[in-house]
């Protein structure tokens, strides 16, 4: 019999192996330029990056990238600093401003390499003038519970940025800026990714306002005037290098061609986004629809999707987008047989806990409910993480060095006994 979980946990290492930047990088690393080079980078997996762009450029290089705690690389030659993720503090401040200071005084002979992965957009903080860090992070956590998109997130994050959307590229010039990504993007809208720092910004100060209005997020007079002051300072930007290294495309069809080594088909829904818990219980449909012999594809199957789902914090529990979607998978399935699931994040770490993600087996909701363990209060306490380290259903990997957001794999098993009955008759 097939260790279900065993396997599911090998397709998302290697869906994470496909986005690693030792794996992706020598694809799209362009030549070394002539000249200075001077690297800067945030997010989860800029240090790693930098490792590889020394492993494959060598000496002169310099320059200095940012990453949260736990994400760290063994760089002799870029400097590699923390700050804090996902809510920014004075370490991010400081961040921010070396990395600008890094790209000071550059000469149009000079490049600057900049390495951008998800988690950029907080590590590089430094509002507008008259924006607080207070005021920043007040924003912050408020659209984090809102079950606002990134892509609005990020817009907003633009607007108070005195770096983002295009800002850090300006500080740079006459140098030449090229851009290699690692995105955790829903479609790849590299201007997004980490906020943009080196891409121009066609948002609007009134697209960030609509976006806080939509989701009941008030600011001041002061704040607004600040935004829409940072916009006439925009300086325009010569058409941008930007290298898109690994995405959920190149983690999904890893893990597909991995499936079907095993004897399984993959079934590849995409990039998905929408409510974390509504996702959940679509595909707890699809699944039953499946194993009933009814859906699109037969089984053995693995049903698999990236992408980020959000979620509208209700509760004061513990857990991440992946286990708001793992514990509706759960409860939708109710216990069906032959269908398992992971949802994890490629990053290593779910929202607030220190898992991956989670697991769900036939046999889940039986194991809670014999440790009176309720699926339905935590779903309205937001607490995934208590239900399912209980069951010791945690996807346990640490960071990863790379991030190109979720991944969801539902398999379904072949009914035994029905094909066990098919032999007979052939007989």
């Amino acid at each position: 019999m097939r260790d279900a979980k065993a396997l599911l946990r090998s397709l998302f290492e290697t869906a994470v192996a496909a986005a690693a930047p030792e794996t992706c990088m020598q694809t799209w690393l362009p030549r070394r330029p002539q000249g200075r080079v001077v690297v800067v980078g945030a997010g989860k997996a800029a240090a790693a990056m930098a490792l590889e762009l020394e492993r494959r450029w060598g000496a002169p290089l310099a320059g200095r990238v940012v990453v949260p705690r736990g994400y760290a690389a063994d760089c002799q030659l870029v400097r590699v600093r923390f700050a804090a993720h996902p809510v920014p503090d004075e370490s991010c401040l400081a961040a921010a401003r070396e990395i600008l200071a890094e790209v000071a005084d550059m000469s149009a002979d000079d490049t600057v390499i900049c390495l951008l992965s998800g988690g950029g957009s907080a590590l590089l903080t430094l509002p507008l003038p008259g924006i607080s860090l207070q005021d920043k992070q007040a924003i912050t956590r408020a659209l984090l519970r809102s079950g606002a998109a990134i892509h609005e997130i990020n817009c907003v994050r633009k607007k108070l940025s005195a770096i983002k959307g295009g800002k850090l590229a300006a500080a740079a010039l006459p140098a030449k800026v090229i851009t290699l990504v690692i995105s955790d993007v829903q479609g790849n809208d590299l201007s997004l990714v980490a906020s943009g720092p080196t891409v121009a910004d066609h948002s609007t100060v009134d697209d960030a306002l609509a976006i806080l209005d939509r989701y009941g997020i008030a600011v001041t007079d002061r704040i607004v005037s600040a935004m829409r002051s940072g916009a006439t300072r925009t300086i325009a930007l010569p058409d941008a290098d930007v290298r898109m290294l690994a995405s959920s495309d190149d983690a999904l069809q890893a893990a597909a061609l991995a499936a079907i080594e095993q004897g399984i088909t993959p079934y590849v829904l995409g990039d998905l986004g929408g409510d974390a818990r509504r996702l959940g219980d679509e595909h707890a449909q699809l699944a039953l629809e499946i194993a009933a012999g009814k859906g699109p594809v037969d089984a053995p199957c693995v049903v698999l999707s990236g992408g980020e789902t959000t979620v509208r914090v209700q509760g004061d529990g513990r857990g991440g987008r992946n286990g708001e979607y793992a514990l509706a998978l759960a409860i939708g399935l109710n216990g069906a047989p032959r269908i398992h699931a992971l949802a994890a994040d490629t990053d290593g770490i779910d929202g607030c806990g220190d898992n991956a993600g989670c697991f769900v087996a036939p046999d889940t909701m039986r194991a809670a409910k014999s440790r009176a363990n309720s699926a339905l209060a935590c779903q309205r306490n937001n607490d995934s993480y208590a239900f399912f380290a209980a069951l010791d259903d945690l996807l346990i990997s640490g960071p990863t060095q790379t991030n190109v957001n979720d991944f969801r794999a539902i398999l379904i098993e072949e009914n035994q006994s029905a094909m066990d009955g098919s032999e007979m008759r052939k007989d």
